[in-house]
């Protein structure tokens, strides 16, 4: 198991950039793989995009439309979501998680970090 902690969030203009990031505490970080999810307010839970271990190879929910990447650094630690042309309707809380798989189900993940909250205005 691992200990995952969420950073980065902020209040950010439409159109902007942001990114966040997801340490894990312990040694076996580089064999899980990494995902994103959020939580918008009064909505369900999402899936962002995910990560292989070895991070050879990614996906991500169709509303990314490729403005957000995840990539890994094993040698620190860290996860990032690196997201360009921010909208307003990306507001949410913004969640890391780690697991087996790097799929889009949430139940596939069983670490969380408590998230970080990200704010577009428009």
């Amino acid at each position: 198991q691992v200990q995952l902690v969420e950073s980065g969030g902020e209040l950010v203009q439409a159109g902007g950039s942001l990114r966040l990031s997801c340490v894990a505490s312990g040694r076996t970080f580089s064999s899980y793989a990494m995902g994103w999810f959020r939580r918008a307010p009064g909505k369900e839970r999402e899936f962002v995009t995910a990560i292989t271990s070895s991070g050879g190879s990614t996906y991500s929910a169709d509303f990314v439309q490729g403005r957000f990447t995840i990539p890994r650094d094993n040698a620190k630690n860290t996860v990032y979501l690196q997201m360009s042309s921010l909208e307003a309707e990306d507001t949410a809380v913004y969640y890391c998680a780690a697991g087996p798989w790097a799929t889009g189900l949430g139940s596939d993940y069983h670490c969380w970090g408590q998230g970080t909250q990200v704010t577009v205005s428009s």
